[in-house]
């Protein structure tokens, strides 16, 4: 008795971190073409496009309401990749699935519904969604500190405000600290998402341990996950021209190809 309950006694009461790997920049391209390969083995951009449409109505709608709300276009349309981690995780699933050898289709993203930590991914879902509205608002700020002072060429529609931040000292101080700071808030989304999402639906371990094992792995691969991370803006960019139609096929493919980064960052 004595023996089981020292047993008990030294029992860890939570599930140890996992371990993290030491990648090379060459990984990234391992998981791009396996990305590349569920995309091509279970295609989704129908799916996507259903996604999308909605989106490119609310940009739409940002350009009609005019000058009042003209220059959160470009912070709207950058900040949509705030969240793309949560449109994502239907495509972790299915490379879940295929990488199991377990048959998956387009229906299959809608399995996620049924994940254990489900809550926990709603809460992490959340806290992306207050990033991308507190991203909004800091560039409002922004806006209003610099090019927002301007009287000069207000009701001009959007020609009149690109000729204000390319050829006013206020529009590129507005167009140098949106960035800044837009590359902080990029930053953060990325140490905190890029293996904590496909965790939790992999093992369920808590919010704490996903972020946890996420900041981890930047840490250990400080110059992969910057790449990493230049690649996904660059083809978030090329998807989004014209009218985010790519979008269709490059979200997707990156949506898979994050699912098999964290196969090779995180240790079964």
């Amino acid at each position: 008795m004595a023996n089981l309950a020292t047993s008990a006694d030294t029992q860890p009461m939570t599930q140890a971190a996992p371990e993290v790997r030491r990648i090379g920049i060459g990984a990234l391209g391992v998981a791009l073409r396996r990305g590349w390969a569920d995309f091509v083995a279970t295609p989704t951009q129908l799916m996507f496009l259903c996604v999308l449409y909605p989106v490119i109505g609310l940009v739409a709608a940002t350009l009609a309401a005019g000058d009042e709300v003209m220059h959160l276009f470009y912070p709207m349309a950058a900040g949509f990749a705030l969240v793309g981690p949560i449109a994502a995780l239907g495509l972790y699933e299915i490379s879940r699935r295929r990488e199991a050898g377990r048959p998956a289709n387009w229906a299959t993203v809608f399995e996620v519904l049924k994940a254990p930590a489900l809550p926990a991914i709603l809460a992490l879902g959340l806290l992306l969604l207050a990033l991308f509205l507190g991203w909004l608002w800091a560039a409002d700020a922004i806006h209003a500190a610099t090019l927002g002072r301007l009287e000069v060429g207000r009701g001009g529609g959007g020609l009149a405000l690109l000729q204000q931040v390319f050829e006013t000292p206020e529009g590129r101080a507005m167009l140098l600290w949106g960035n800044l700071v837009g590359f902080g808030f990029a930053l953060l989304v990325l140490a905190l998402t890029v293996v904590s999402f496909p965790m939790l639906l992999d093992r369920d371990g808590g919010v704490a341990r996903a972020i946890g094992t996420s900041l981890r792995a930047v840490a250990l691969n400080p110059l992969p996950m910057a790449v990493w991370g230049l690649l996904v803006a660059l083809l978030l960019l090329a998807g989004s021209l014209p009218l985010f139609i790519g979008l269709a096929v490059v979200l997707p493919v990156l949506g898979h190809a994050t699912w098999h980064l964290y196969r090779l960052v995180v240790v079964r």
